[in-house]
């Protein structure tokens, strides 16, 4: 299989070949980034948070999802259940701008001297509180693997940010009841109890089945930081021992080869039935994927992030050859697949320009229904950049210099493409005013749309019911995962 490293597969982008040729200049990463900069992150996130909080009566029990391309709710969020498994996210894109703005004022978008950029903070806590505070409770659950994704986003930032004690008590009661779904026979957290969702799928009992996804590997964060914080060295060892597991369970090895990389590759599938009695396999399905042997691209990513915080955290080395691995394979899939994902655009001059290649298509094994518009996730992306950029703060830390740009080049040119691809031509910022300390103002062509990117995709496959199947929307962890990314470069100094 032909294949071009991640730097290679760049250089139209970053001017290393002629520009005239090929329609591109060699620009900055600030300025080929510069949408990460604009206050229309800040604004869309605080337009949502007083909208949907009115419609919430000032205590949330709904919390946005989706953000349909075409329907009735065309722009509008849709909201789900708190204690549906994403509800920790919006919460957590609340809290991101509000990091960017309290530990880098002058990144944050907000135009300087017109806003009192204290004012931003003030509502933007405000707004953090009301929305996470219900959250609380759902650290009381036992019935689910999702607590890192609930608890983590907005109660690490209160505690970090503000030094909440409350909410490291949070964090904390969280992750001793992930603990709980730790079941020594198979040295794993149980991430389902039922999968009962798929056409002629019933799987119901507990004691014959033990069900792992390989989302659950970004939710062990949850026990390293928990432990951390707490000093309860159990909570990391059960976060070990699930990792080794799911290396054995889940982790597929790929014959192919990518330039520049000397280890083995891996793809993953979504779901692995164990025998809870024995830990042996059972079965492997997939849940949102394409089919049981595809590779689908958001749950490739969840492995990515998972692994790399996996090293960070307790630098075992096998977490780290089990995060490169997964990451080469995606940046494969990304590089040899199908033409029809290249987009063309002069963006009102005459010099084209590509997009699109690095945006990665919902399941890498699904066939393309539409070669004008290949159904993508642009979630699976961000995930995955989050992901390779740990790895090159793994790598700097090592003293290894050229895995660490590896990992950083292909993560910025994952996110530069998800932006000249996916974000919204809908733009919100932040406005001066009279009468109130500020106001949210539109501008740009196109009809509303509340969230900062379009075309992610929850699920498409043929045997989900229908309720399950959104399709090409905004998505709310996308959103989350592209404020995160911009908070990690920061950290970093790279922009």
């Amino acid at each position: 299989m032909k294949s071009t490293s991640p730097i290679e597969r760049s250089l139209p982008y970053n001017g290393s070949l002629d520009a005239e040729e090929h329609g591109f200049e060699q620009r900055s990463w600030s300025f080929r980034l510069s949408a990460l900069y604009s206050d229309n992150l800040i604004a869309k996130v605080l337009r949502t948070a007083a909208v949907y909080l009115e419609n919430n009566k000032e205590i949330p029990s709904q919390y946005p999802e989706i953000v349909p391309q075409n329907g009735i709710n065309q722009g509008k969020w849709e909201s789900r259940e708190i204690d549906f498994w994403t509800s920790g996210f919006f919460p957590g894109c609340i809290y991101s701008v509000l990091e960017t703005c309290i530990r880098y004022p002058g990144k944050s978008g907000l135009p300087h001297g017109a806003i009192n950029p204290q004012i931003v903070v003030r509502e933007l806590a405000e707004s953090g509180r009301r929305w996470s505070d219900p959250l609380k409770g759902q650290a009381l659950r036992t019935d689910t693997h999702d607590l890192g994704f609930v608890i983590l986003p907005s109660m690490r930032p209160r505690w970090e940010l503000f030094h909440d004690q409350d909410a490291l008590k949070t964090i904390i009661q969280a992750a001793n009841n992930l603990a709980s779904r730790f079941d020594d026979r198979v040295s794993a957290v149980r991430s389902w109890d039922t999968f009962d969702w798929h056409d002629n799928v019933n799987i119901t009992s507990q004691e014959d089945n033990f069900l792992i996804i390989i989302d659950s590997m970004a939710n062990m964060e949850l026990l390293f930081y928990a432990a951390a914080q707490s000093g309860d060295g159990r909570l990391a060892d059960i976060a070990v021992a699930h990792s080794r597991t799911l290396m054995r369970s889940h982790l597929r090895k790929e014959t192919c080869v990518r330039k520049g990389y000397q280890g083995e590759l891996y793809s993953t599938p979504h779901l692995v039935n164990l025998d809870p009695r024995t830990g042996l396999i059972k079965e492997t399905r997939t849940a949102q994927g394409y089919s049981d042997s595809s590779t689908w691209s958001r749950g490739q990513s969840w492995g990515i992030l998972g692994y790399a915080q996996a090293y960070q955290w307790s630098g075992h080395g096998e977490f780290l050859e089990a995060a490169c691995g997964l990451a080469e394979y995606f940046l494969l899939r990304l590089e040899t697949a199908p033409d029809s994902v290249d987009r063309f655009t002069t963006n009102g001059t005459n010099k084209p320009r590509k997009l699109g290649r690095f945006v990665p298509l919902w399941d890498f094994d699904a066939p393309i229904e539409n070669s004008k518009n290949p159904l993508r996730d642009v979630s699976a992306g961000l995930i995955a950049a989050n992901g390779m950029v740990i790895l090159a703060q793994c790598f700097t830390a090592l003293g290894d210099h050229q895995r660490n740009a590896r990992y950083l080049d292909a993560a910025l040119i994952i996110v530069e493409d998800t932006l000249n691809l996916a974000l919204a031509r809908e733009k919100a910022h932040v406005m001066e005013t009279d009468s109130e300390p500020f106001k949210i103002n539109i501008s740009g062509v196109g009809e509303r749309f509340d969230a900062i990117l379009k075309h992610s995709t929850v699920c498409y496959n043929s045997f989900s019911f229908r309720k399950n199947k959104a399709h090409d929307h905004g998505l709310v962890y996308a959103d989350y995962y592209l404020l995160t990314f911009k908070n990690r470069l920061l950290q970093m100094g790279i922009i």
